[in-house]
């Protein structure tokens, strides 16, 4: 059986013609070929996905190169390199601000919707346990890390509310290939309190772009917490 990281970036890497196809028909304004032709540049390169997976799942955030080589751990070539590719496509636009050039994706691409769902799929990887952790009673907040994302954080799954551990417990052993999974529960008090010191641990979790907040009815709060 493959493992979680394994198996995202198979979900990423693997594009076959057939989803080629869905994406592809599913804009009727541009022809297929052109379109083809854009997934088939999207898909060829790992710092590629990588930056994909950040710009499109943190669609609100704006970047800088040297901060991408740092959160994506790879070579600043490759990064720009990789930038100027999404940017001559359209998928991804820059501005100039305090003499640094600043990445973000561009909502208007053509493709911006299915792509978005896409590579939220994949980190989620329509799991039903992840399902199930969502209808938790209590539940005020769910980041996906870790294992989720193909990187090695100190947890898988941060979560926040007030919520019992054995439901947890209970929801993980459905799924085989969760069981080493790491999680941490944290009340609201204390998670906003924690954010408020910015707690390193808190603060990695929340803030890193590669990580999928999956659950939020606390949005006020946390940006209260994070001035």
């Amino acid at each position: 059986m493959l493992g979680l990281r394994d198996s995202f970036q198979m979900k990423l890497l693997l594009l076959d013609s057939s989803l080629c196809c869905d994406l592809a028909t599913s804009q009727h304004d541009l022809p297929l070929s052109p379109v083809n032709d854009i997934l088939k540049s999207l898909f060829s390169s790992t710092t590629r996905v990588k930056l994909l997976s950040t710009f499109l799942l943190h669609p609100e955030q704006e970047y800088f190169i040297r901060e991408l080589t740092r959160l994506l751990d790879e070579q600043i070539n490759s990064i720009r390199r990789e930038l100027e590719n999404l940017k001559r496509i359209g998928l991804v636009k820059s501005r100039t601000r305090n003499r640094k050039k600043y990445f973000r994706v561009n909502h208007d691409f053509p493709l911006y919707s299915d792509l978005r769902n896409m590579f939220g799929k994949a980190v989620q990887g329509d799991n039903a346990v992840i399902a199930e952790l969502k209808r938790l009673p209590g539940l005020k907040f769910l980041v996906l890390a870790g294992s989720f994302v193909g990187e090695s954080d100190p947890v898988d799954v941060l979560i926040v509310g007030d919520v019992k551990k054995p439901d947890v417990e209970r929801l993980l052993k459905h799924d085989p290939s969760l069981k080493n999974i790491k999680y941490s529960i944290f009340s609201a008090p204390d998670f906003l309190y924690r954010l408020n010191l910015k707690d390193k641990f808190i603060h990695d979790i929340v803030k890193a772009p590669t990580h999928v907040i999956a659950f939020n009815t606390m949005e006020r709060e946390i940006n209260e917490a994070r001035v």
